[in-house]
């Protein structure tokens, strides 16, 4: 798998790398006694049964069953080839690979058409800036975003260009960097006419690079300067670039969404960057569209807190309603940043500098529910007696909702206090929606550490006593080569799971080769994602240190008796077939007997 790589390259960078610094760049974790816990980025939860092993460096998800080490998570969760996964490594760690391996390394996982495309969005990111900041071709769009409060630092900051108002300056230089016309039409770089001509799509634009996660241009954003429609022009959607997948500037905020514990949302790429000069590094935004489950998803795994700070105009309230519900619904803590009417995000901060943006937009932002009771009341009429009493209902389907019962009582005595209610009779009305809403709703949101360390176990069926013998034994196996070779001398593959018998014929062969008791680097032999997630859950198994020979024999003869158990009970049904083609009846049932009596048997001592 390692191909020509060495063996102490790998290991070197293994050591230069903890799995929960990598992890930890695509999950919120929180240290929970010896391991670290955080929603699983594999597949969706609101309670967190995704888990990290430092000492181990292993990860395994009790909920979807995947399991690694830093290396087969990389390989996962971006799709990189092993090699990719270790320069990635190897990069952050400041080592490097062997360039002779990197040329044999035919392992693609991006197709060569896809490759192009990125090639061709790294030179005209480059050349887009370049223009911009120091060419008299560039100096209108420059001229815009100075006008605009933008500065030196932060156009190289988010690499802003500008694309020049020629039809062939830019078709010329990609196909003299090698780039097919026909294939960056197709990517959203050019555009055809009717008369098949082709030209930059982006002409006479100031340029916001988007970048994925990994702070890659995979697409565009064209600001126009002089009347152009449309204002804004994106890149259109392709293999590289989903706009609902991806959220503008996630690669820079991402280390300050996690110091700060908290992710501002805007809607779009110029609030984020001037909040970014603000000060507010921690911003990010959709792509013209309305924030989708996989955006919040998204943002869910890295921080619990997320702050919405739309335009404070009708269209940017309701914007931020839907956001609030959408957000809130994939377990984060929502607040909405409380804009003066009729304002949007650049504007304020242009206009009243951006330490009074800080502190009383984005420090002083409403809780999702004072937002909603703000956003319900523009529906009635509160000076008609009808529309109060339907906006109070409306108020307590909500806080009805909420499960910390201090904040339910806060959000009542507001109502109480403000429509000269009972207490009494408000908490009636909440606690006949709550008994309607069943006890499901008590669990949602739930962040308590012992749900979160011990739920995912309960849900495991009961196995045979010489299944879990299996599993403990090959746990011990992974942490000790003497008894590995002890098992192996004994049992060999003998194993009754055929998923163990995989996986101690890996483990043999991975000790025969002079390595170690280290199920981080053992993982990375195994061919099979499903093996390497059982591998990685047996490793988690608690054992103890100093298991005695006399425990490891126990083990040994139950799998032992089981396998001979099973041959016999197999030789037997081949007798009973034979007795019945022969037509004998009698002896056919005397088998049958004694096959229910081994069975008997096997079922009293698996209790």
């Amino acid at each position: 798998m390692s191909g020509q790589i060495p063996e102490e390259t790998i290991e070197e960078i293994r050591k230069s790398n903890d799995i929960v610094d990598v992890v930890g760049e695509y999950v919120q974790l929180k240290k929970q006694g010896r391991n670290y816990f955080g929603l699983c980025p594999f597949h969706g939860e609101k309670t967190p049964s995704f888990s990290v092993t430092q000492d181990k460096q292993i990860f395994h998800c009790f909920g979807c069953g995947k399991g690694g080490n830093a290396v087969t998570f990389l390989m996962e969760i971006e799709g990189y080839s092993f090699f990719d996964a270790l320069k990635h490594l190897a990069d952050k760690s400041g080592l490097s690979l062997p360039e002779s391996y990197q040329a044999s390394d035919s392992q693609q996982n991006v197709s060569t058409e896809n490759q192009d495309v990125l090639r061709a969005y790294e030179w005209l990111t480059k050349l887009y800036h370049h223009l911009l900041r120091h060419t008299k071709e560039g100096k209108e769009g420059y001229q815009y975003l100075i006008d605009r409060g933008f500065t030196d630092n932060i156009i190289d900051t988010f690499q802003l260009g500008f694309s020049p108002s020629s039809r062939e300056f830019i078709v010329q230089f990609l196909e003299k960097k090698g780039f097919h016309p026909q294939t960056m039409v197709k990517a959203g770089l050019l555009s055809m006419n009717d008369q098949q001509q082709i030209s930059d799509r982006f002409r006479g634009r100031v340029i916001f690079p988007i970048r994925n996660h990994l702070g890659k241009s995979i697409a565009f954003g064209g600001r126009s300067i002089n009347n152009q429609e449309p204002k804004y022009l994106n890149s259109p959607e392709s293999e590289l670039f989903h706009k609902g997948k991806l959220l503008y500037n996630f690669d820079l905020a991402r280390s300050n969404i996690r110091k700060k514990e908290e992710a501002v949302l805007f809607e779009g790429y110029v609030d984020v960057i001037s909040a970014y000069k603000a000060g507010v590094t921690n911003g990010v935004a959709t792509l013209g569209t309305s924030i989708t489950e996989a955006q919040a998803k998204l943002l869910r795994r890295y921080v619990d807190t997320v702050v919405i700070c739309y335009d404070a105009d009708k269209a940017g309230i309701q914007a931020s309603y839907k956001a609030a519900k959408i957000l809130k619904n994939a377990g984060c803590t929502v607040k909405v940043a409380n804009m003066p009417d009729g304002t949007d995000p650049d504007e304020f901060i242009q206009q009243y500098g951006g330490e009074r943006f800080k502190t009383e937009v984005i420090d002083l932002s409403d809780t999702y529910m004072s937002f909603l009771m703000r956003y319900l009341k523009r529906d009635y009429n509160l000076n008609l007696e009808g529309d109060r009493i339907q906006y109070v209902e409306s108020v307590l389907d909500e806080v009805a909702l909420i499960e910390r019962p201090v904040e339910r009582e806060h959000y009542l005595k507001e109502l109480a206090n403000e429509f000269e209610l009972s207490m009494d009779t408000l908490s009636q009305e909440i606690q006949a929606r709550r008994q309607k809403i069943g006890p499901r709703q008590d669990k949602i949101g739930q962040k308590s550490n012992t749900i979160m360390a011990k739920a995912p176990y309960k849900a495991k069926k009961l196995l045979p006593a010489y299944h879990n013998a299996e599993k403990q034994l090959i746990s011990y196996m992974l942490n000790d080569r003497t008894i590995a070779e002890k098992v192996k001398e004994e049992l060999g593959g003998a194993f009754n799971v055929e998923n163990h018998q995989v996986i101690v014929t890996y483990l043999y062969a991975h000790y025969e080769e002079g390595h170690g008791p280290n199920v981080s680097h053992f993982v990375e032999k195994l061919p099979d994602p499903s093996i390497q997630g059982l591998v990685v859950e047996i490793a988690m198994m608690p054992i103890h240190q100093d298991i005695s020979d006399r425990e490891i024999n126990d083990y040994i003869r139950l799998i032992r008796n089981e396998h001979s158990d099973e041959a016999k009970i197999k030789s037997l049904k081949a007798e009973q077939k034979m007795a019945e083609k022969q037509n004998e009846p009698v002896k056919a049932a005397q088998i049958a007997m004694e096959i229910l009596e081994i069975r008997k048997q096997l079922k009293n001592s698996n209790h």
